[in-house]
């Protein structure tokens, strides 16, 4: 008999389960796992990843959506996770952008309410429901931006936020030649706004994407989407006043959406929403918006004074018009254009004055004017062609008191060329 070593039994011993194992695989007794797929490692290994306390410190975003949010409680990475792959699996790259600016910021649009004072049948004021409108949160402080029109004439006004929260507000500033107007509310303590930010509406193009914001006949946050139509839209808001460089586009803008925003794709600013051309009541797709540069440019006085300090040239202009000009050549004063602004008379000391240009010596009546012709015949200022008053408006809109505008005026057939120190246009007008 032949006696084996304990190595030698322990090596036939594991021989024997694995043929016992191989057979058992080679019968379909036993079945190997399937590896995982490769979709499933990679899932497993973002969401680990978006978990992990390293990756969120790394400053690395996980996804192109998932910025933190600018208000309330910021969602969990799973949250950011499963939100970033449902938008990819079920909307188009334009849709996500879309739903993108508007889960970011519709919170930063707010519904504006207004009372206004009314006269009943016994002669009595009493309040009454005005107009709405809408506006953006430009400053975690409650400074909100919207028209002037839907501010005009207010006795009370009320902010209502996302949240159903109702504040009463009131009038910070107002600008009537551009419809902006600046209120504000008290935002409760450690409340938390989403403000709205600016963009630049000098980088825009015909055919770009815009979206709007808005409150639309008492609906609150809408979302609209359409394309820039055309820009340096002049528009005349009324006799005196145009607001020029208007961004026209085709976005649906209904009565309530005046003040909220025009915003491009990245969900910035580029407009505020103003007035649309309608022959119905309703849009026709033709609205118009004030460019946010202007409202840039205006909103700090706004916010400081109240008001937009604007310069003036210390004259009394009287527009052009066929019967003018006809009896001033009948009478003498031929004039080398048919087109301007007749100086009726400079203002003694005034800077017209001490620029050289005169006024008219000889007293006509035309209605219930009374003006004088012989004057000084003014047809550009700071190099915009003028002819109407709205023109000279616009001229000066952006111009301030003490800078120095040229101003081109004819007398007789002579044209002459002046620099003027401009005065304030408020000043002016009290005196």
């Amino acid at each position: 008999m032949r006696l084996y070593s304990r190595g030698q039994l322990l090596l036939v011993g594991l021989g024997g389960v694995a043929l016992a194992l191989l057979l058992s695989l080679g019968l379909g007794i036993l079945k190997l796992p399937a590896p995982p797929a490769a979709g499933a490692s990679a899932r497993a290994a973002t969401r680990a990843a978006a978990l992990s306390p390293d990756a969120a410190s790394s400053g690395e975003p996980s996804s192109p959506g998932a910025a933190e949010p600018l208000s309330g409680s910021r969602p969990s990475g799973e949250a950011l996770l499963a939100r970033d792959a449902q938008l990819s699996a079920e909307y188009s790259q334009d849709e996500r952008e879309n739903i993108d600016v508007y889960e970011r910021l519709n919170e930063g649009v707010v519904n504006i309410t207004t009372e206004v004072v009314a006269i009943n049948w016994f002669m009595e004021p009493v309040p009454q429901d005005g107009g709405s409108g809408s506006g953006s949160i430009i400053d975690a402080r409650g400074y909100v931006l919207t028209n002037y029109h839907v501010v005009k004439d207010a006795y009370k006004l009320f902010v209502n936020l996302a949240d159903g929260g109702r504040y009463e507000a009131k009038t910070i500033g107002v600008d009537p030649e551009n419809d902006l107007a600046v209120v504000k509310f008290e935002p409760p303590k450690g409340s938390r706004l989403v403000v709205v930010p600016y963009g630049d509406s000098t980088r825009l193009k015909v055919g770009q994407k815009v979206l709007a914001i808005g409150n639309p006949f008492g609906l609150e946050r809408t979302l609209t989407r359409g394309i820039v139509s055309g820009l340096g839209r002049p528009v005349q808001k009324d006799e005196k006043t145009v607001i020029r460089d208007m961004i026209q586009t085709d976005a649906s803008i209904n009565p309530g959406n005046s003040g909220g925003p025009l915003l491009n794709s990245r969900g910035e600013i580029i407009g505020i929403n103003t007035m649309i051309y309608t022959p119905s009541g309703g849009s026709v797709g033709v609205g118009f918006a004030v460019p946010v540069n202007t409202a840039k440019r205006i909103v700090p006085d706004l916010i400081k004074d109240g008001m937009v300090r604007r310069g003036w040239i210390e004259m009394e202009p009287v527009q052009l018009f066929p019967e003018l000009v006809d009896y001033m050549k009948q009478n003498g004063y031929p004039a080398a254009v048919e087109k301007g602004l007749l100086v009726s008379q400079a203002k003694k000391g005034g800077n017209a004055d001490r620029a050289g240009m005169r006024g008219g010596g000889t007293a006509v009546r035309y209605g219930r004017s009374v003006f004088y012709v012989g004057g000084d015949i003014v047809t550009a200022v700071d190099g915009m062609k003028v002819s109407t008053m709205a023109d000279l408006y616009s001229a000066l809109e952006d111009n301030k008191p003490g800078e120095r505008v040229a101003v081109e005026y004819w007398r007789g057939g002579k044209r002459v060329v002046a620099e003027v120190v401009l005065a304030d246009r408020a000043k002016y007008a009290k005196d």
